[in-house]
């Protein structure tokens, strides 16, 4: 597969493969493993560089990887997730309170969608309220396809720089946040880095409310558009738990990402995929994979089985537990509230410009 300017890697579509290689030992994340990225072979300003290179858990494998994620583990535990739910709540119903008074027709992405997942997040990440529509815009540049080098660039800067902020405001005033947890986080004598904090945290920021965005959009959509599915929730014999884990599998908010690379020549299926070559995780084909599911591309609450948009091996999404609980209570109120909401006539959603990130610009609704 070509990627945005000419750099050609081997894209995992099937979900077999793609659970085996995600999990293989003979596949890594360091971006010192590719052979493209070491030879200087990348085009100046190669728009995806972000996701190579960011500093943090992501770009690092083995005892590195285990070392950073236990320091983050500590400060993103299940029962400081479980305290979030009465904050969520209570956010969800404010935030609907505001979209009854729209009236008629509203973006629901915008007014719903969006601002959820992102106030969350800056409550968790101590993120000042004033920068979070700030840090979203960088956000959303940063997972383009399509941002010019100067743009992904300047959005990369300005994302540093805008959390190393807030590390430098924590270290002097600590609050009752992640960031603080972080900054504290220890194990032994080892600590995380400025550098390696600052990537957590942009790391958290950009997975912690795109991929929610995404999620809660694609699950409206979904759920709207199959008027039957959304009835068995309704009528109370289905959880909302099913239709957050059918959206992951039939709409992954997250459609590919960059990337891992072959440690060791590795045969796949009778494909030789070479040392030092790029592997890029298709998730939303790996959860349409009709070798997989059965009736990949049926909109269906009621099957039962894994998908991988979460992720898998060792670099399984830490924020999991979150992004389901948001979905669910943000679904639950939201159709508590407006159990008529109906999709708005017109034109279909344009796709966002992204292939990282999988939803649409906008959804336009309607109440009654």
């Amino acid at each position: 597969m070509e990627l945005p300017g000419g750099v050609v890697v081997w894209a995992i579509t099937r979900h077999d493969t793609l659970q085996q290689l995600l999990a293989d030992p003979r596949v890594g994340k360091n971006p010192q493993l590719w052979t493209t990225f070491t030879e200087g072979r990348l085009p100046e300003g190669w728009p995806l560089l972000n996701f190579v290179t960011v500093p943090g858990m992501i770009t690092v494998d083995g005892d590195e990887h285990r070392r950073l994620r236990s320091l983050v583990v500590q400060a993103f535990t299940p029962r400081r997730i479980a305290e979030l739910q009465p904050a969520i709540e209570g956010r969800t119903a404010a935030l609907l309170d505001e979209v009854a008074l729209l009236e008629g027709e509203f973006d629901l992405r915008e007014h719903f969608a969006y601002p959820l997942p992102m106030q969350v997040i800056g409550e968790l990440l101590g993120l000042p309220a004033k920068q979070q529509d700030e840090l979203h815009e960088l956000s959303n540049t940063l997972v383009s396809s399509s941002a010019t080098p100067e743009a992904a660039l300047g959005a990369q800067r300005g994302l540093f720089a805008l959390l190393a902020s807030v590390v430098a405001a924590k270290r002097a005033e600590p609050g009752d946040d992640l960031t603080t947890d972080l900054i504290a986080a220890r194990e032994a004598d080892d600590r995380l880095t400025e550098q390696e904090l600052v990537g957590t945290l942009l790391l958290m920021l950009v997975a912690g409310h795109e991929t929610t965005l995404n999620l809660i959009t694609n699950a409206v959509r979904a759920l709207l558009a199959h008027p039957e599915q959304l009835r068995l929730v309704l009528d109370g014999e289905q959880p909302w738990s099913a239709v957050v884990e059918e959206t992951l599998r039939y709409d992954s908010p997250v459609g590919q990402f960059p990337l891992r690379y072959a440690v060791e020549d590795i045969e796949v299926d009778g494909v030789l995929i070479r040392r030092g070559e790029a592997l890029l995780a298709s998730y939303a084909s790996a959860g349409r994979d009709g070798e997989h599911y059965e009736n990949a591309d049926a909109f269906d609450i009621t099957r039962h089985g894994r998908h991988l948009s979460l992720g898998h091996g060792p670099h399984f999404c830490l924020g999991a537990g979150l992004a389901r609980l948001e979905a669910e209570t943000a679904l639950r109120g939201l159709f508590g509230r407006f159990p008529t909401l109906a999709l708005a006539d017109g034109p279909a959603p344009e796709p966002i410009g992204s292939f990282v990130s999988n939803s649409v610009r906008t959804l336009p609704v309607r109440v009654g």
